[in-house]
């Protein structure tokens, strides 16, 4: 997965300098902002109990 986000980074990184588009460096915050709702919702529980469980931790 490390592999995935790194080549996404490398390209919107090209892109970015490519096009001269500076939008395109939020592209790979909205994939670990993605990955992180993925992952949040494969967990068994309810959403909003699991959400509270992982702000609760200390």
């Amino acid at each position: 997965m490390l592999f995935v986000f790194l080549a996404v980074t490398i390209g919107c990184l090209y892109a970015t300098f490519r096009y001269r588009k500076p939008w395109m460096l939020t592209i790979p915050f909205l994939t670990l902002f993605g990955y992180m709702i993925v992952q949040i919702v494969m967990v068994p529980l309810d959403f909003m109990e699991t959400v509270r469980f992982i702000f609760s931790l200390r």
